[in-house]
């Protein structure tokens, strides 16, 4: 599944690290997947060799994003065929779980979804195994191209490919893109910004550790609610950690609250079941 967008156009140097400007090389596990890896080195303008802090890695399981070094943490990548998001998919709660409260699941009721804010596409994933059709935006070029290759992965799986078909990914930046959005607007807008996560779990802080020199923590999300809220037709759902504060700007009307993570829910007005 092809992107919307090229991601060659954007710079993949990530953001400085205690004063030093990190680097990310593309590297072939295989050497029969050299000719593939360079079409992903061109597409997002990075080098084959050289010394490197970070490395995108195209493997037979796929592209996988990993730290460099001695002590560094293992290879991130997205699967939706196994592993914990499938198993989330599979058994984690159905149209009960508390996303699918936020975003406005209820019999009859499968709105659809704009993840802003897509990620590593996990929650996106989850909807749309739900029946949720969704449209993902993701701005940092590598996660982007992980997200891709994991969609077109999936596609391969009868089953799965049923639910990435409602997966349509755009790169770009999500506030210019839906300051400009000319397609039928989304009834729900759905946004987890990038935040300084405390939460213990050895997945979301190995992934913190690598992708928060990609991508930064979302300075621009009061201008991303903004905008958000000005889209969306029916309610705009923020992912938060549970204690953290709420994005400066409006208010949300109400939360859905769990252990660890929180949804604050702006709502419009409600969401019926379509007729037919």
């Amino acid at each position: 599944m092809a992107p919307d967008y090229p991601l060659a156009k954007e710079s993949v140097r990530p953001e400085p690290v205690e004063g030093q400007q990190s680097t990310i090389r593309m590297e072939a596990l295989d050497p029969a997947l050299a000719a593939q890896a360079s079409v992903w080195a061109q597409r997002l303008q990075l080098p084959m060799d050289g010394e490197a802090d970070f490395a995108l890695q195209l493997g037979p399981a796929g592209l996988q994003f990993v730290e460099l070094g001695e002590h560094a943490a293992g290879p991130i990548r997205v699967d939706f065929l196994a592993g914990a998001v499938a198993h989330r998919a599979q058994f984690g709660g159905g149209a009960g779980q508390m996303i699918a409260k936020a975003v406005g699941l209820q019999p009859g009721i499968r709105p659809t979804v704009l993840d802003a804010t897509a990620g590593l596409g996990r929650d996106a994933f989850v909807l749309a195994s739900l029946g949720c059709s969704l449209t993902l935006i993701e701005r940092q070029p590598i996660i982007a191209a992980l997200l891709e290759d994991g969609l077109q992965r999936a596609q391969a799986d009868p089953d799965v490919a049923l639910i990435v078909a409602h997966m349509h990914l755009r790169f770009g930046n999500a506030i210019e893109l839906m300051r400009a959005w000319s397609d039928e607007a989304p009834q729900v807008i759905y946004l987890d910004p990038m935040f300084p996560h405390r939460d213990k779990a050895a997945l979301v802080k190995k992934e913190m550790r690598l992708f928060r020199p990609l991508a930064g923590d979302d300075d621009d999300a009061p201008a991303l609610l903004e905008s958000a809220l000005s889209l969306a037709t029916h309610r705009v759902v923020v992912k938060r950690p549970r204690k953290a504060p709420t994005i400066t700007g409006v208010q949300p009307g109400y939360a859905l609250e769990g252990k660890s993570s929180r949804f604050d829910i702006y709502p419009k007005k409600s969401l019926k079941a379509r007729a037919g």
